[in-house]
């Protein structure tokens, strides 16, 4: 078969597609392509752009550390300063208390890593017996092998073979389906991972008293509770992480996306000290994970100057107003019948479509209309905007959403 396809193999796309929109520079919530057709990114790139575009003191840090020392190896024997410096940082912000911080390139690997550190925890708190992983229907943990595996999305398995044995789904709203599982299973089970609210499934907020309910079966099953918070977390809700905002503290916490803004891929796991007593407890054991580029220090670098830029211009306090008057515009467009159906919370929310909208069609109007979001399985469109994005900027999204969801 003779391919007329470009060099680059897309992500989430069709092998065989062509035709992508080139984006060549942006500007706080604005973006530009090769056409210099201007947009509002209404998703924040995938999820990610909590200070926006083109930040000038992100790109100065790193530019500095790499003309520094681009970054070396934490494998022992050996450090780097901006490792460390990020880990104490880090740990300052952590709802988990008396915790350590992991680091690696993605949310992916953060998912990865926290479920095999919850596995080998259990085999050095003397439980080895201890290897279900659990996760809910519709939840989105990353793509590698055990996230996958973890996915409560069923189209992203398909066709990559024998996933990871022993993870396996529930129900994602009733906790009577995880109860149930637990009292069948809960001395095998080494933990539960889960996003406290549900991103790029579809932006489901968790049912009354289910993350409450998780964390109390694992205290009475002595199973590992993980957040995934690659989404949610860095003021994504108008706190810190999701689980300020639920008030439930996980024993595990992965993150990413926000970190760094997306200025340099980094991910990481808070990990707690029901995990560190585990893996502390023998001065002899050697954890055999990691990556060539965790602790990097040029990514390190963006991640400092991003939480800085946070913190300093009160960008968590921002997401809360950014939040409400997307939900405000959003759920007057409900009451008008002009969508089914709203969800979310903090500075994250979709609209649930009729059944005569179809959510790529929405999308593709959007773009024609200078704003992107983003479309999910066929009846949803979400928005997740930077920060800084303007009050002005804000209407004309939900205007330009209106018109297209009914088809003008």
């Amino acid at each position: 078969v003779f391919s007329m396809a470009e060099p680059l193999l897309h992500a989430f796309a069709k092998p065989t597609k062509t035709d992508f929109i080139r984006i060549v520079r942006g500007s706080g919530a604005l973006l530009w392509d090769d056409k210099d057709n201007e947009y509002i990114d209404a998703i924040g790139s995938l999820w990610y752009s909590q200070v926006g575009h083109g930040n000038a003191e992100i790109a100065e840090a790193v530019a500095e550390q790499i003309r520094t020392l681009e970054t070396y190896s934490i494998f022992d024997p050996f450090t780097n300063e901006m490792a460390e410096q990020l880990a104490t940082k880090l740990v300052s912000l952590s709802p988990l208390p008396d915790s350590r911080v992991f680091l690696c390139g993605s949310g992916s690997e953060a998912i990865d890593t926290a479920m095999k550190l919850a596995r080998v925890a259990h085999v050095q708190a003397g439980h080895p017996e201890k290897t279900i992983i659990i996760s809910r229907n519709r939840g989105y943990h990353g793509t590698n092998y055990g996230g996958t595996s973890a996915q409560g999305l069923p189209l992203n398995k398909i066709g990559y073979g024998q996933l990871l044995p022993e993870v396996v789904q529930v129900d994602s709203d009733n906790i009577e389906d995880l109860a149930t599982f637990m009292k069948d299973n809960g001395t095998r089970v080494a933990a539960i991972i889960t996003e406290p609210l549900q991103g790029a499934g579809g932006v489901y907020p968790p049912a009354d008293g289910y993350l409450e309910g998780a964390r109390k079966l694992c205290d009475q099953y002595g199973a590992l509770l993980i957040f995934d918070e690659v989404i949610t977390g860095f003021g994504r809700l108008g706190t810190w992480f999701a689980a300020n905002y639920y008030n439930v503290v996980p024993d595990l916490l992965c993150f990413a996306k926000g970190v760094t803004s997306g200025y340099q891929p980094l991910g990481g796991v808070f990990v707690g000290r029901t995990a560190l007593n585990a893996l502390e407890r023998d001065p002899d054991f050697f954890l055999r994970h990691g990556y060539t580029y965790s602790g990097h220090s040029a990514v390190c670098a963006a991640a400092l100057k991003n939480l800085e830029i946070i913190e300093r211009d009160g960008l968590i306090e921002r997401a809360k107003h950014v939040g409400k008057r997307l939900s405000d515009g959003l759920h007057s467009l409900a009451a008008d019948g002009v969508i089914d159906s709203v969800r979310g919370a903090g500075a994250i929310w979709a609209a649930g479509l009729k059944p005569d909208q179809n959510c790529v069609t929405i999308r593709d109007n959007m773009i024609k209309r200078g704003v992107i979001a983003r479309s999910i399985n066929a009846d949803t469109n979400a928005f997740c905007p930077p920060f800084v994005i303007t009050d002005q900027q804000i209407d004309k999204l939900l205007d330009v959403f209106a018109a297209a969801a009914q088809g003008k």
